[in-house]
């Protein structure tokens, strides 16, 4: 099926395609840099999107040879200088839909790094559920290098994708590097060529519309609300999260998975999912 175009924004621009929905920053000409604008059309797309009947699978990439070059230095810093409601409109809608409704998202979320990633680009990185970059690609928190230092939550959400070695070497030095020593410092899941870049991101895609999307969504909530609560207070969680799913999840999934497994003797769970839509 060929991509569908999905709404018309003056910064971003979004296309449908066979349950992939393909977020892309589209400013090429500043490198995907983010300014005012591109943050309130993220905000709108992201959030029209979570409950959007066709979005599958959320994938944020760049348009031209740049991912995103963070935040656009002349309009979202010094271009609201001098107006205190512009800047904290901005910082608001860029927190949101960076952040919380990133984070959140409640479909499998992949980010397709296809070219330069710095600075308060590596928020909406981490963000996502999954990260594939080309080889080729360039990170950086350059910062420093310009007097100040990594803010936007890029230093707390650092803490969560990366070594405390690496992640101080990043933000110190200021110094690029490419997707092999991002895949190595595990900021992102792995990197391919350029030329395998949306391939390898379609069929990750595709592997998770195999699954059940009411378990795929309560296994990330799961993981995410539960990385922040002690030992005992988990186990509550996700025992009341497991009673929910029983009753709210439509295909009863549970249930199939073991009467395939159990009773039918028709797949293993270690080595694939279970047939979906089966009686």
């Amino acid at each position: 099926m060929a991509a569908t175009l999905w709404k018309d924004y003056k910064t971003v621009k979004v296309e449908k395609e066979d349950g992939i929905t393909w977020c892309i920053l589209n400013r090429p000409e500043k490198r995907n840099a983010m300014n005012p604008q591109m943050h309130y059309d993220m905000l709108d797309a992201i959030t029209e999107l979570e409950v959007d009947k066709d979005t599958k699978v959320l994938v944020i990439t760049g348009a031209g040879p740049s991912w995103c070059a963070g935040q656009d230095l002349r309009e979202y810093f010094r271009g609201t200088d001098d107006n205190a409601l512009e800047r904290r409109k901005a910082s608001w809608a860029s927190q949101e839909w960076r952040w919380r409704r990133l984070f959140y998202f409640p479909k499998p979320t992949i980010a397709m790094v296809n070219g330069f990633c710095f600075g308060g680009a590596f928020t909406p990185l981490i963000a996502c559920d999954f990260a594939i970059a080309a080889e080729d690609a360039t990170f950086g928190l350059s910062e420093v290098n310009w007097g100040i230092f990594p803010g936007g939550l890029v230093s707390r959400v650092l803490a969560d994708a990366m070594c405390y070695r690496d992640a101080m070497w990043a933000i110190m030095t200021g110094d690029p590097f490419d997707g092999k020593k991002a895949a190595e410092m595990k900021l992102i899941n792995y990197a391919v060529p350029k030329e395998k870049l949306r391939a390898e991101t379609v069929s990750l895609a595709q592997k998770l519309m195999k699954k059940n999307p009411a378990v795929l969504r309560a296994a990330k909530e799961v993981y995410k609300y539960c990385r922040n609560m002690d030992y005992g207070q988990a186990e509550e969680y996700m025992g009341a999260k497991g009673t929910a799913l029983r009753f709210t999840d439509p295909e009863r999934g549970r249930e199939t998975g073991m009467k395939q497994f159990l009773d039918e003797k028709t797949y293993r769970p270690g080595l694939g999912e279970y047939k979906r839509g089966a009686k």
